[in-house]
């Protein structure tokens, strides 16, 4: 009787700090399980930026030159709208069908979840990465100086960050609606001032300096890196640095925000 009483309360005060490999892994494993009955969402996924990669190209069809200036800057934006959206959605479907209210009253830590979350996540964006950036170089034909595997290493981080992104926007909306509302929020003003549509140098003072704080403006700049400099320079190591690290600090807010809805 005693036993029965008490063993809830162990399990939903068990500490909860310490990251444990095990419990991430089967986390991330579960993901993957639920994910792999969710045709669309891996559709969306995997499919959505080839889909606009090869839709870009052919708007260019009579400037490919065109196509190579802004494709490899898209290469890394499409994987981190798309894994922003999808990660934030499901993550929300986790928390509304009450599967995560269940699993925060077990003796598992915030870390645990949002690790595993991230690596089953991380492990589609691996996939995705690799097919849009062998899509745009060997198919449609992008133009590059340096090497293909920067180029895949950028548009890697990228999809990591959306990932990171998504994951800790889910905790702040009430449905699947509110989590794409964020999208307009959170999306499009890096959107507008990552340098995509005009150099970042060109914008009014106080639009720069805004855009200097945005993760997405060392995204673009990694990938404009890698077109133009057959070298790794010093300026793609600080945009990937810098790119790598906010995903990490938007995992770690993401683990600090999340909460049970109950008590």
């Amino acid at each position: 009787m005693s036993t029965t009483a008490t063993t809830p309360a162990t399990a939903a005060t068990a500490p909860t700090g310490a990251l444990n490999i095990s419990r991430t892994t089967a986390t991330a494993a579960r993901v993957l399980r639920q994910l792999r009955h969710d045709p669309r969402s891996i559709a969306l996924m995997l499919l959505v930026p080839c889909v606009m990669l090869v839709l870009l190209r052919y708007v260019f069809d009579a400037s490919p030159r065109t196509f190579d200036n802004i494709g490899a800057s898209l290469l890394g934006v499409f994987p981190l709208i798309t894994m922003f959206l999808v990660t934030s959605i499901a993550t929300l479907r986790e928390r509304t069908s009450g599967t995560l209210e269940r699993l925060l009253a077990m003796p598992l830590g915030k870390a645990d979840l949002i690790v595993g979350y991230a690596l089953a996540f991380g492990a589609l964006a691996i996939v995705q990465s690799a097919l849009a950036t062998g899509l745009a170089l060997w198919l449609l034909g992008l133009d590059v100086t340096g090497s293909p595997w920067l180029l895949l290493l950028v548009a890697l981080l990228d999809a990591l960050l959306g990932t990171a992104l998504g994951l800790f926007v889910s905790a702040f909306a009430a449905s699947e609606f509110q989590a794409v509302q964020f999208m307009p929020a959170v999306i499009f003003p890096q959107l507008l001032l990552c340098g995509l549509f005009t150099p970042r140098s060109d914008m009014h003072p106080v639009l720069t300096a805004v855009s200097d704080v945005l993760p997405m403006s060392y995204a673009v700049d990694g990938m404009n890196q890698v077109l133009h400099h057959t070298d790794m320079t010093a300026t793609f190591v600080r945009d990937v640095l810098v790119v790598a690290g906010c995903a990490l600090l938007v995992l770690a807010l993401g683990a600090a925000t999340l909460r049970r809805r109950t008590a």
